[in-house]
């Protein structure tokens, strides 16, 4: 029988106020499963406006919370009533008095499965994304995780732009990639480098779902803060690079789309790039 998964992304705006975004992501996410889907993600630090841009101030770091907390409990309750598995980015805090840019997974049965800490953090273009203030570095390296449904990865938004996530996400199993980002045009005349950036954002995220054989799965924000205008155009793309269902670039929307991973096996089977690497190779260690 064909591996069939359903996947929920939640495109969004977000606001100020972080109980106004949370009520309206738990929303958003009660929507998704009821119509069926099983692993929903959210955008990236949807709790809140993308502070990373503008002037560095110690006031955001207010936003931080610990996991388990507040946010995932909120959600654990969702993914308990509806059997799901939830994505969720978080402004974390923890006991050891680090910050980081993580994602909780939430299980089925309402507890979380393990946290992802985002590795790559950028620092430019200044003012625009100045996350290394506010962030650590991931220390756990990339991760792929079991889930009644499927094996996934989250990766967190800068990491799409570096393909060594991918490889060793997919190299220990993970079948979807999952990237909630937070990524938009700043608002200055940049003549052709608005769509070309766009073009890569995607084409770089479908690539890595070509070289490794698996699928992908990436969800943005949408609307003007600040400087930036999110481009929001969250979308999913199978083994192929295919793009198999993509938001718009303006409107809250909620993807939800069915995917078939024993089309990852039957690509293996004619593409086997995991299986025929050669990383062993002197020449490849260099």
């Amino acid at each position: 029988m064909p591996k069939k998964v359903t996947i929920g992304l939640i495109q969004m705006s977000c606001d100020a106020p972080p109980k106004k975004n949370l009520a309206k992501a738990l929303k958003k996410v009660e929507v998704c499963a009821k119509a069926g889907a099983q692993i929903i993600c959210l955008p990236e630090l949807f709790l809140s406006h993308y502070f990373c841009q503008g002037p560095k101030e110690e006031k955001w770091f207010d936003l931080a919370e610990t996991i388990p907390g507040p946010t995932t409990e909120a959600f654990s309750e969702l993914a308990k009533k509806y059997k799901a598995v939830i994505l969720v980015s978080l402004f974390e805090k923890t006991k050891n008095k680090k910050y980081f840019n993580s994602i909780a997974v939430i299980g089925t049965d309402g507890q979380i499965l393990d946290t992802y800490h985002k590795m790559h953090i950028p620092s430019l273009p200044p003012g625009l994304y100045s996350e290394d203030y506010y962030f650590s570095k991931g220390e756990e390296g990339f991760k792929a995780i079991k889930t009644p449904y499927a094996t996934i990865a989250p990766l967190i938004c800068y990491d799409q732009w570096f393909p060594e996530g991918a490889r060793i996400a997919a190299a220990q199993g993970a079948e979807i990639l999952f990237y909630p980002t937070a990524i938009g045009w700043p608002q200055i005349d940049r003549k052709w480098k608005n769509q070309a950036e766009y073009e890569a954002w995607q084409i770089t995220q479908r690539n890595h779902g070509i070289d490794n054989n698996v699928f992908v799965a990436a969800v943005n924000r949408i609307g003007l803060e600040g400087e930036l205008k999110f481009w929001g155009t969250s979308f999913v793309s199978d083994p192929y690079g295919r793009v198999t269902a993509k938001a718009s670039s303006n409107k809250e929307e909620n993807i939800i789309v069915s995917i078939d991973l024993d089309l990852i096996k039957e690509m293996r089977e004619e593409w086997p790039f995991l299986e025929e690497r050669r990383i062993k190779s002197e020449n490849c260690q260099r």
